[in-house]
């Protein structure tokens, strides 16, 4: 009869990981259980004094190819398909020796662990599994009868079931495991095709697979209707997926997707320059500034928009001291992330309950961003990350007037922030900080009157009599298509202007820029960000 309790009388383990494992063979033998295995798990399970039977005792033939042909053989893969309550199966089963083999516990060669650490392709190509992704994929399909094991993770859940039981498993357990069995087939092999489609440089692969393992299901997701789940794709690029959390509650969907902003953004900034800070709120930037300390950004990026700044989060590219620290928390922030903060540091921000401070070990590199995915009715969208980096475009003074030395260095500032504002998107920039951003409207017109709108309101808030746009710098994240937006950002009292160029019009706004003395350079690169 399907779907029914099935006994554990055999069981098969084959484990990379060893975590957890002699303590669940170790109970399963206890059970009566008969223990199968290979290689370095058998001699584990063996110098732990328990009794294990070689596979090939099983198979017949000996391990070889170094160890690539092993469990590729009738007697295990039979064991695994033969369906228990088909007589025609067991009739076959018996007739060429084949023992029902009743779970199965394989953890893959680690193949993502051998990616991340920069394996070379020899090294890469010896980790792809194939022996084991073939057994779990029979144990699954055959799930009715069998039990599959991928993660550790699962083993105390099996053994009690058999504890309370007698020694068997239910076919509720047995399908949830093996829907998990081919979750991670699934994503050991996105993960081999995805590095095959790099070293190759096939920049449309016919299928595209993405994998991740669950590291957090969160509360919900942008909205309470809304379930939610964060994975990690198993590369250790520096960020919230790597980060340590020292303290507050649980991250929200929210907080994941803001506090990445963050930190790519003031990744933009090399630490053995300046310090600099990213203040984010709705995964846009409220205030980004350079400084001789982080106290110093900190202020200068709070200057910009103070209100918007109240529940945000908060990026830094060195390590936190305390007198950061100090200034960070007179205001209620969600999260700080920072590579990494000084003991005293620490007990600054401890005091603050609801406030979670990450850590990481680095910044990632702003040139090696992976690929966008987003979802679309019935498909996905897939680029490369926007890596490119100001340091590395050939600008070009398209005005009559040049940027004084003063000015470049401001352009520079504010497009590497626009890079990370929401199309379309102006930045106003003054003394290596923000002093008014425009994001996500759909006219660049009204982004540059916004940007100057809020310069004015940060200006007031500081208690200064003239906007914080006079004499301040100008970046676009696109071309402006006509002349307006200059002329909206000229009026505000911007001095010059950094922006991709392309426009049909393009002569239209450089005579613009002229005529009002403005300096503009060309990047000759656009960053969109919708």
């Amino acid at each position: 009869m399907p779907h029914q309790p099935r006994k554990i009388t055999r069981a098969l383990l084959s484990v990379s990981d060893k975590t957890g494992l002699f303590p669940f063979a170790h109970a399963l033998s206890q059970m009566g259980v008969e223990l199968i295995s290979t290689g370095g798990t058998a001699k584990a399970l063996k110098d732990g004094g328990l009794p294990v039977r070689d596979v090939s005792d099983l198979t017949g033939m000996p391990e070889m190819m170094d160890g690539r042909v092993k469990t590729l053989h009738p007697k295990v893969h039979g064991g695994l398909l033969a369906m228990r309550d088909n007589a025609d199966h067991r009739n076959a089963a018996a007739e060429h020796g084949i023992l029902p083999i009743d779970l199965l516990a394989v953890s893959l060669y680690p193949f993502e662990e051998t990616l991340a650490a920069g394996g070379d392709y020899d090294a890469l190509i010896e980790n792809i599994d194939i022996g084991g992704p073939a057994m779990i994929r029979a144990a699954a399909k055959n799930h009715d009868g069998v039990t599959v094991l991928v993660d550790p993770a699962d083993y105390e859940r099996v053994l009690s079931q058999l504890q309370e039981s007698d020694g068997a498993t239910t076919f509720t357990l047995r399908r949830a495991l093996a829907a998990k069995a081919y979750a991670r087939t699934a994503a050991y092999d996105a993960a081999i095709s995805t590095w095959m489609a790099t070293v190759t440089e096939e920049e449309a692969p016919t299928w595209r697979t993405f994998g991740g393992k669950l590291a957090q299901v969160t509360r919900y997701g942008e909205n309470p209707h809304q379930k939610a789940a964060f994975y990690r794709d198993g590369s250790k690029r520096e960020g919230v997926a790597t980060a340590i959390q020292h303290q507050g509650k649980e991250l929200s969907y929210n907080n994941l997707n803001d506090t990445d902003a963050a930190f790519e953004l003031v990744a933009e900034f090399a630490p053995e320059t300046s310090a600099a800070v990213a203040i984010i709120k709705h995964a846009n930037p409220c205030g980004v500034a350079t400084g001789a300390s982080l106290k110093d950004a900190y202020l200068n990026a709070l200057r910009c928009d103070s209100v918007s700044a109240f529940g945000g989060i908060i990026a830094v590219n060195r390590e936190i001291d305390e007198e950061a620290a100090v200034e960070m928390t007179k205001i209620f922030t969600e999260v700080v992330i920072a590579p990494g903060a000084t003991d005293a540091a620490k007990a600054v921000f401890a005091a603050k309950k609801n406030l979670r401070l990450l850590t990481t070990s680095g910044l990632p590199d702003p040139r090696t961003r992976g690929m966008s995915v987003r979802t679309l009715a019935g498909g996905l969208l897939v680029q490369d990350g926007d890596n490119a980096v100001i340091d590395d475009l050939d600008l070009k003074v398209v005005t009559k007037r040049a940027p004084t030395d003063a000015e470049l260095a401001d352009l520079r500032f504010a497009f590497r922030v626009a890079k990370h504002v929401k199309s379309n998107a102006i930045v106003y920039a003054k003394d290596g900080a923000t002093v008014g951003v425009g994001a996500g409207q759909m006219s660049r017109v009204d982004s540059t009157r916004i940007a100057a709108w809020k310069s004015k309101d940060a200006a007031q808030a500081a208690g200064l009599s003239e906007p914080l746009a006079k004499g301040a710098v100008v970046a676009s994240d696109a071309f402006f298509p006509f002349p307006d937006g200059l002329i909206t950002a000229a009026e505000a009292g911007a001095t010059a202007l950094i922006q991709p160029g392309g426009s049909m019009r393009d002569e239209e706004v450089i005579a613009a820029a002229d005529e009002r003395d403005l300096a503009m350079v060309f990047t000759g690169t656009r960053h969109f960000r919708h």
